[in-house]
């Protein structure tokens, strides 16, 4: 899927850039067989979330009347904070991000990096969000609210996704046998739905992988309706919406049946995404949250196999990396 923007002069820059889609051997032997990363931790922010930040960002702009008073104001103290601070230093763009106390000192020094404006109140994000809905957003008249991952425009930037996927998948494999990644709040769910249906690829199963304690969406599969977690008690907490957006609670509905589509869900441990992590990190050199690990961990741990046993040596799945910066050497 390929965005345009309009604008009377030459397309803007875009604050995502494309990123490599590379075979593991590792994983390719792990699932029997072959295996590819899509390695979205290459993102500025470092996740995935610079696309539907980033494309926040561009369309608001695009339909402001002067965009030269336009601030941006948004509430997480996860990676889609971290995005709209960096998507905002790209752009040139001011940003203010609402941070709750609970907020990781390693996370508010990245922000800050970024020369936005960070704001600490309250003890979650819900108090965060109201002070700066309330507090700080009343009286700017160029105030722009940049939702986490309930939001088009942020659906319509994660999209891209599988426009690159696409393009760059073997000729010999132009379309996946399943796409695995990790479900939050539906973000990346709803932009994943939308690039595949652009693409005719509406059969290729959506391994939807949670951690047990953040797993919003497979309750609701389970209870069959749009069901809010009381807690997230996972220290997943990239993951840590308690109830997915409700369109991506649509399109899941009946295991994505109603909405044309094939939805499997998996539910992992904390332990098992650690060890995702850990065999990431091993294999691949490469370092990610516990978020992004507990999709590499149903490759290693068999659960891949278990929702797709029609997988043979020659199918081609392939597994988003969506990266994320709740990690260090001291956490």
């Amino acid at each position: 899927m390929t965005i345009t923007y309009p604008s009377s002069t030459q397309q803007p820059q875009l604050p995502w850039c494309q990123t490599p889609l590379k075979q593991s051997k590792a994983m390719s032997l792990a699932a029997g067989c072959k295996v590819y990363m899509k390695l979205e931790n290459l993102q500025p922010s470092g996740s995935y979330k610079s696309r539907g930040m980033g494309n926040m960002y561009l369309r608001s702009l695009a339909s402001l009347p002067d965009p030269s008073r336009a601030r941006f104001y948004c509430s997480s103290g996860g990676n889609a904070g971290l995005a709209a601070a960096t998507a905002g230093k790209m752009l040139g763009v001011p940003t203010t991000v609402v941070v709750s106390k609970r907020t990781s000192d390693l996370m508010k020094e990245k922000i800050r990096d970024t020369d936005a404006d960070l704001h600490v109140f309250g003890d979650g994000l819900i108090e965060a969000d109201e002070y700066m809905r309330e507090e700080l957003m009343r009286g700017d008249d160029g105030a722009v609210y940049c939702p986490p991952f309930d939001h088009p425009y942020v659906w319509e930037g994660n999209s891209t996704l599988v426009s690159e996927l696409a393009a760059q998948l073997p000729e010999s494999h132009q379309i996946p046998d399943a796409i695995v990644f990790s479900v939050g709040g539906g973000g990346l769910f709803n932009g994943i739905v939308a690039g595949m249906k652009a693409h005719g690829w509406d059969s290729v199963p959506i391994i939807a992988v949670e951690t047990r304690g953040a797993d919003s969406l497979a309750t609701a599969m389970l209870l069959d309706e749009h069901h809010m977690l009381p807690a997230i008690t996972s220290r997943a907490t990239s993951l840590g919406a308690r109830r997915v957006s409700k369109q991506t609670w649509e399109y899941a509905r009946h295991g994505g049946r109603d909405a044309g589509l094939d939805v499997r869900s998996v539910v992992l441990s904390d332990d098992e995404a650690l060890m995702g992590c850990v065999k990431l990190a091993e294999d691949e050199r490469l370092l990610v949250e516990d978020a992004c690990g507990v999709s590499v961990a149903t490759v290693y741990n068999g659960a891949l196999r278990r929702a797709c046993p029609e997988l043979r040596e020659d199918s081609l799945v392939v597994v988003i990396v969506c990266g994320g910066m709740f990690y260090s050497f001291t956490s």
